[in-house]
Parts: C-alpha cells; structure tokens; sequence
C-alpha cells in the first residue's frame, strides 16, 4: 500500500482513543473511521479478544525475533484464506518489497511498489503481484499476493503460489508478541466472513453514483488529488475520516448507527 498523506491526516483534531470504528478526538468529537488504517482495523481498532493474545505473549518475554511455534499458528491461520499458497514473513514493507522486486528480476520482470493493484477497485488485468482484501471475492489468482491483515502492527505476508515458492527461499523471523495477536485476528476475520450479522448499508449501497464506486465493503474513487482533499475535509466536517489518499479505498464500517448512516448517504448523494 502507499504511504499515507500527512498533509490530510493532520487535518483531524489529536486523537485521543480509537474504539470499535470510531475515533474519539480532543474537544469530544466522535468520527466515524472509514479509513480502518488502510484495512487493517477492518475488524476495529480492539477486535476480540487480539489484545489479551498481545499480553499474554509479552508477559513471556517474547518481544525478540526468536523461532516459536507461533509461527506455525499463523501460518494455519494462513490457510484458512489461501489454502494451497505457502507464506513468508517480513517485519516491513520495504523488506517484502525488496524480496519481490529481487525474485521477479530473476525472471526478467520489473516491479513498482507503488503500482501494486488493489481489487477494491475493479479492474480485470492479468497482474502477477496484488493486494487481497477481505469481503472481496473471489481471491485473485495472481502468483503473488500481498494481504492486508486485520492487524496493524504486522507482520507484513506474501502469499504464494506454489510456482513461486523456490524464489522466495525464506522471510524473516518474526517477534512471537506480534504473530500471536494477527493469528487471533485472522481467526476472528474468518468468524466474521462466515456470520450472516454482519451490517449492510442498503440505502448507502442505493446512494452510490457519479464519483464513487462500491465492491464489496469497499467505497473507491478515482478524482483528482485537488478533488480528494475537498472530499477529505466535507467528510470529516460532517463526522467521517476518509483515507489520506484516493488510492485507498474507504471501508464501510461493521457498526454504524442509523444517524451516521443519513449522514454518510447524504454526502454520496450530494457528488455527482
């Protein structure tokens, strides 16, 4: 995913707490996070029962990149996702970038990190690197995918096909306090993709058209920057954070009150 946009971000109030999808800011205002982190609080920023997995594993000790068996735990949470794919593991982004760029230029290929697909956005082009995202079917088919997790502080995950596994000879280790808590999520994301509960927003679902498209749980547009940046701030005036940058896509939240519903339907509406 790209960086972020400081400049749009710095436009909020200082955050104080985050809660659900929520955002509680200095002076009492309340917003409604469309953004998620780029997706990786899809599950809300304390999802079930993931923080008391960070304690319990921090209690140990286990904050170095030491082998665990943790690593298998995340690797089966894998599965439950991309069944017939292996896994590496990195601690950031640059470093799974650079063991991309460095497998395809075995092959002959380029790399862009920051043109990697993202199928919240339709588009049907042959790729050989994407993202995955959650709530979007079917899983592509590309050799390399890149998931975004419902976990913001990592490990970073290339799920490979099976032809590309000998590129790709190893990740990295892993600190165990950070695998325990995204298997937890992983697990709880499947929960959650299999439950019937979760809310849909029909009348936002009707309320779609001119600038915005909607896949899935995913609201996308491809305006310009100027555009974005007035889309940005009359959005979080009327109590809503969109992503720092139309290149992501705002996420419609599991929890929304029927007011917050009006309110995110009547500024769909109102661009055309």
């Amino acid at each position: 995913m790209a960086n972020n946009d400081e400049e749009l971000l710095r436009l909020l109030p200082r955050v104080l707490r985050a809660r659900d999808f929520h955002l509680y800011t200095e002076g009492g205002k309340r917003l409604v996070d469309l953004w998620l982190q780029g997706g990786r609080a899809v599950l809300g920023h304390k999802p079930h029962r993931v923080l008391l997995e960070l304690k319990n594993v921090a209690e140990r000790g286990l904050f170095s990149p030491f082998p665990h068996p943790l690593e298998r735990r995340f690797a089966k949470a894998l599965t439950v996702f991309f069944p017939d794919r292996s896994f590496r593991f990195y601690s950031n982004p640059s470093s799974m970038y650079h063991a991309i760029e460095k497998a395809l230029s075995v092959k002959g290929a380029s790399f862009n990190c920051s043109a990697i697909p993202d199928p919240a956005f339709p588009d049907s082009k042959k790729v050989t690197v994407t993202l995955w995202r959650p709530f979007v079917e079917p899983v592509p088919k590309a050799p390399i995918l890149i998931p975004v997790l419902p976990w913001p502080l990592g490990p970073v995950v290339l799920a490979l096909d099976k032809s590309m596994e000998a590129s790709f000879p190893q990740g990295e280790l892993i600190p165990p306090v950070l695998l325990a808590p995204a298997a937890r999520a992983l697990y709880g994301l499947a929960a959650q993709i299999r439950s019937p509960s979760r809310q849909r927003y029909y009348r936002v679902e009707k309320a779609i058209t001119g600038v915005w498209q909607l896949r899935g749980i995913y609201l996308t547009t491809r305006v310009d920057r100027e555009k974005y940046s007035e889309l940005f701030r009359s959005f979080l005036e009327a109590g809503f954070l969109l992503p720092p940058q139309a290149s992501e896509p705002a996420i419609l939240p599991a929890i929304m009150s029927k007011g917050e519903e009006t309110k995110l339907v009547e500024l769909l509406a109102g661009e055309k």
